[in-house]
């Protein structure tokens, strides 16, 4: 079990280094407290790895790895306009996204949990689980995965630390982008005409509906400043009659 543990831990460390996951860690970094991200990662990569010891070791299979990719391309194309939408914060918005709740940790564990389905570091594992003890490479591989990305956290927060928010959306948002063509690409390499027209159809939808929302949430934000204005004029005219 150490000699499984051992190897996959290194395998998949080395594998994850340069990794698109390492870049997504380090993305969720810069827009959320790092103990969620990485738990998050912890939840995801835990199952993903479980799934891969169990196609790896007792049935000698593999996913539908193609189908994942797109899947996970879809899921980071619907986070990155979930990032553009929240780009502006009031004071009140502020502080319930400091407090971090239960959707935050949902995302990020559905989003890594897709993004790894037929990834390298999972068809690394399949391939280690089919004659090492099992246990050890599931927990090996998970650790290695973790520590993997955990570097990556901690250059999020980071730089995180020393870039205006503002800034940090935007580039959040262009690398979720980037990461939607780059895994919906992989998925549709060689894919048939209905499934490259549903995805091609879902993109749209998406993209469709995230437009709507941020074009309606700029006109509320817009129709509630003009609101506001109004009143400095009066209270400046109040303070000069008094």
């Amino acid at each position: 079990m150490i000699a499984a543990l051992l190897l996959s831990f290194g395998v998949i460390f080395v594998a994850e280094l340069g990794d698109k996951s390492q870049l997504m860690a380090m993305t969720y970094a810069l827009r959320y407290r790092w103990w969620v991200v990485i738990l998050a990662i912890t939840v995801a990569t835990t199952a993903v790895h479980a799934v891969s010891v169990f196609f790896g070791h007792f049935l000698g299979m593999s996913l539908p790895t193609d189908l994942m990719s797109v899947l996970a391309g879809l899921a980071m194309l619907a986070f990155g306009l979930w990032t553009v939408y929240g780009d502006r914060l009031d004071d009140e918005e502020r502080n319930r996204a400091s407090r971090v709740g239960a959707s935050v940790f949902l995302a990020v564990m559905s989003a890594f949990f897709l993004a790894e389905l037929g990834d390298k570091t999972m068809l690394a594992t399949i391939t280690i689980a089919t004659d090492h003890d099992w246990l050890g490479v599931w927990i090996g591989s998970t650790v290695g995965m973790v520590a993997a990305d955990a570097l990556a956290i901690g250059v999020g927060v980071l730089l995180g630390k020393h870039l205006p928010e503002r800034v940090i959306a935007i580039g959040a948002a262009v690398l979720f982008f980037g990461f939607a063509v780059w895994l919906t690409a992989s998925g549709l390499v060689g894919a048939s005409t209905p499934m490259i027209a549903a995805t091609i159809t879902a993109a749209v939808v998406i993209t469709g509906v995230g437009a709507f929302l941020i074009q309606r949430d700029r006109r509320l934000r817009g129709a509630d400043d003009e609101n506001a204005e109004p009143a400095t004029p009066e209270r400046s005219l109040g303070r000069h009659e008094g």
